[in-house]
């Protein structure tokens, strides 16, 4: 099957210019990148800060509007699509996932932030007006930084881009509600990662309860508890998610995709689709391709 969505796999996005992280002004980067394809997807991390101008921008087919000291934060893997009005600027920041790893002992160390879990509920953030001017002052520095050939310092950049992730990820209201400190949101984010590895093979909330050794009513009370929905429907949107993506491919036919996601006939996945999005896949794709 091809790969149907492009998939950018060097954060600098040119072939002779290979390094862990870009920094830009976002007017800049929009100027140099007119030619992007969308929608598209990352192997690397990404994140926008707004300081001003409006548009949209979408992120596995949640739209949201621009707006001065927003942020926005995407993982690898997920798909997104922008829509800048005249005027749009800021920071634009990609990064390597390996970026940190002689740096850090733990390397999963950027899974600890809230914004980096690949939901939708967690992706947007808009700055606080204490942090405003700090993590401004962060960014023209990290721009510097790895912009400047004579004077860039790897680690000091290193320490400016963990500072600012910990700046956001402390204003968060998660981090304030102290939830992303407890037992429970380690089982949640163990959880996610394996629906993530195995959601086109295991559908049901027990096989989950099972590798994570807790019974099925234990791992449903702890989603209720932190997102707010049961365990069966975290593994029925991610399905939905990646159906979304292989649809506004354009590339493949129904039959493929509902093959693709293990469906057993065409009848079935069609179904399935409608009744948790309201639309066949079809007029999904007819609606996300116009």
């Amino acid at each position: 099957m091809k790969k149907l969505i492009p998939i950018l796999d060097s954060c600098t996005l040119t072939d002779n210019k290979r390094a862990d992280i870009l920094v830009d002004r976002l007017q800049n980067y929009l100027d140099k990148h007119r030619n992007l394809v969308f929608p598209h997807r990352h192997k690397f991390y990404h994140f926008v800060l707004f300081t001003s101008g409006t548009g949209s921008h979408s992120i596995d087919f949640n739209t949201y509007s621009v707006a001065p000291w927003q942020i926005y934060f995407m993982s690898p893997g997920q798909v997104h699509t922008w829509e800048f009005d005249a005027g749009v600027d800021g920071y634009i920041v990609n990064f390597e996932r390996d970026f940190f790893q002689s740096f850090l002992l733990k390397p999963d160390y950027l899974d600890s932030f809230s914004f980096f879990t690949g939901t939708d509920h967690s992706n947007v953030k808009e700055l606080p007006a204490e942090i405003r001017n700090d993590a401004e002052v962060i960014c023209k520095q990290l721009y510097a930084q790895v912009n400047d050939p004579l004077h860039k310092n790897i680690d000091f950049q290193k320490v400016l881009l963990l500072s600012l992730l910990m700046l956001v990820e402390e204003h968060s209201p998660a981090m304030q509600a102290k939830q992303y400190q407890t037992h429970n949101m380690v089982v949640l984010r163990n959880f996610q990662n394996l629906v993530e590895e195995h959601y086109l093979l295991k559908r049901l909330p027990k096989d989950y309860a099972e590798m994570l050794h807790l019974t099925p009513n234990h791992l449903n009370a702890i989603c209720k508890e932190l997102i707010g929905t049961q365990a069966g429907e975290v593994i029925r949107e991610r399905i939905l998610l990646e159906a979304k993506r292989l649809l506004v491919s354009g590339e493949v036919n129904i039959s493929q995709i509902a093959n693709e996601l293990n469906f057993n006939d065409n009848s079935y996945f069609t179904k399935f689709f409608k009744k948790y999005t309201g639309l066949t896949p079809e007029q999904f794709k007819k609606e996300h391709l116009a």
